[in-house]
């Protein structure tokens, strides 16, 4: 099946007992059962829904996956694989990375005796060099938030699988829509899928994918044990956007391609951070990995100043400034005093992050209308 069609019909069976097309929202904390123990498979909302299993079913057909879990939010979904591991154990993961993973790993689990180490993934050399007897984990984003770093999937699933290491992807910023992680060797796939899988900035949750039915079984355990599981109006909500994700994603690599080069182009923008440039670190990368890519980028402008940086972000109309991505509406973000504002500065400065830098999530408004918006707002 295509990707077009399989993301329409991911999941979705007409409702048993009314023929409806759409999946209802079983708003409901309980089930009642014919007897203790026999019951039609749904015991209690939060261990199972019947709208969140349809949306589970959709999210694991989707990634060419077998199992895949919903969890309240993207960083639920990380907190459950994390919690996989245990006092001592060691996790290697991208040195550009989304703030509220680094603040996730930094803050909560590194107290439990949990120790990350952080590399340029970009470079199999070094996740090769990084791995001790102690890792238990690679976590790799890619392309990476904000930076747009492209790291080789398949490389280092060849070095993870032989010293059963899991190799855990966060797919959020390409989507199912332009990469599948699974395939090229990873074990578990995240999403925040309150960016592109939801598509219309109005709900919170994240995925988990995965083909190993034990790790499954792991993290179906945590899920429920933790209790950090979506509710049924968001189920339908990402089940009603995954069905345009194929569309929309094509509009946004578009949109996203002629910004990408417009900025390239603007007289007082220094550096634009793309991965669909021939001239692109990751590049070769991205081409073999990813269908297309994508409609996030970011840029610094000649003037490197903080201040003349704020004023772009606070003139723009059509791209509002907030956090988030991957909705229909383009948004425009500054990394260092919002999404990453948890990483300590010297350790974004190190990283390439620079105060100044400005993040676009490009939506599928008239190109024209956006590049007006942001030459007036740059000046």
């Amino acid at each position: 099946m295509k990707p077009a069609t399989k993301f329409i019909h991911a999941g979705m069976e007409p409702d048993p007992s009314t023929g409806a097309i759409m999946t209802p929202i079983y708003q409901t904390s309980t089930y009642v059962q014919e007897a203790p123990a026999k019951h039609k498979g749904y015991e209690y909302a939060r261990s199972q829904n019947p709208t969140r299993k349809a949306l589970e079913d959709a999210y694991a057909i989707i990634e060419n996956g077998k199992y895949a879990l919903a969890f309240s939010s993207g960083v639920a979904a990380t907190d459950a694989v994390i919690k996989l591991l245990e006092p001592g154990d060691e996790v290697i993961c991208a040195n550009d990375m989304y703030g509220g993973t680094y603040r996730l790993f930094t803050k909560v689990f590194e107290k439990f005796g949990i120790k990350f180490v952080y590399i340029d993934t970009t470079k199999t050399e070094n996740v090769q060099h990084a791995v001790t007897g102690k890792t238990k984990l690679i976590w790799v984003e890619t392309p990476t938030n904000p930076l747009m770093n492209v790291s080789d999937i398949a490389a280092i699933a060849a070095i993870a699988k032989p010293k059963n290491i899991l190799l855990a992807v966060d797919n959020t910023f390409a989507s199912p829509a332009l990469q599948n992680p699974l395939d090229l060797g990873a074990d578990i796939v995240m999403h925040s899928a309150t960016k592109y899988l939801g598509g219309h900035s109005d709900v919170i949750q994240g995925a988990l994918m995965m083909n190993d039915k034990d790790l499954r079984e792991e993290l179906y355990f945590i899920q429920k044990s933790c209790g950090a599981v979506p509710g049924p109006m968001d189920c339908f909500l990402i089940l009603r956007g995954i069905k345009t994700l194929g569309v929309r994603m094509k509009a946004h690599c578009e949109n996203g391609k002629i910004i990408a080069n417009w900025l390239r182009k603007h007289p007082k923008v220094a550096k634009v951070y793309w991965p669909g440039f021939e001239d692109h670190p990751g590049y070769a990368v991205a081409k073999k990995q990813m269908k297309d890519f994508g409609g996030m980028i970011s840029f610094e402008l000649k003037n490197d100043s903080v201040d003349e940086a704020k004023r772009v972000l606070s003139s723009t109309h059509l791209f509002s400034l907030a956090e988030s991505l991957g909705g229909v509406e383009s948004m425009i973000n500054h990394p260092a005093s919002m999404t990453h504002a948890s990483i300590p500065r010297e350790e974004r400065i190190k990283n390439g992050l620079s105060d100044s830098l400005i993040r676009l999530s490009v939506g599928i408004e008239d190109a024209d209308d956006l590049i007006e918006d942001l030459n007036k707002a740059i000046g």
